[in-house]
């Protein structure tokens, strides 16, 4: 049987477990306070404001049901809040509180710092295209620059 993979394809998973790694050792102190899940939501509504329940539910592609216990372990933790919204107060919006924005700013920084201490590691030579690798794979993966999210439709 011919491998119909992707030339690359080894060393994007070889890569991959890295980047697990990265991700791992960043989040591990977070995870003694939330879930994986749950430091997602939090990351998305430090990301793009106070947020419908259900558009969270869409991002996160969980039902309302799990969106909502998680919002409320959220809320009880003093992770998240519930807002009304500006247009109808019966609508409600999830916002961070300082502590949830805090804790996304802590794992940033510590994968920001370790992933810096990775790129000073690839030769000089080597390094644009690294980078630009890195760009392409991130938009085939969909996934935007935070400066490219915006709570309307981004």
């Amino acid at each position: 049987m011919a491998d119909t993979a992707p030339q690359g394809t080894d060393e994007l998973l070889a890569a991959s477990r890295g980047l697990l790694g990265v991700v791992a050792r960043s989040l591990a102190p977070a995870l003694e306070d939330v879930t994986v899940p749950q430091f997602r939501l939090i990351v998305l509504v430090v990301t793009l404001g106070p947020t419908r329940s259900g558009d969270l539910a869409e991002r996160l592609a969980v039902g309302p049901s799990t969106l909502t216990r998680n919002v409320d372990r959220l809320v009880s933790g003093g992770w998240v809040e519930r807002r009304p919204g500006e247009e109808s107060r019966r609508e409600v919006l999830i916002a961070a509180t300082p502590r949830g924005s805090a804790l996304v700013d802590e794992v940033t920084a510590r994968r920001r710092r370790e992933l810096e201490d990775v790129l000073q590691r690839v030769p000089a030579a080597d390094r644009a295209a690294a980078i630009a690798g890195m760009a392409a794979l991130r938009r085939a993966m969909n996934e935007p620059l935070p400066e490219e999210i915006s709570a309307f439709g981004g």
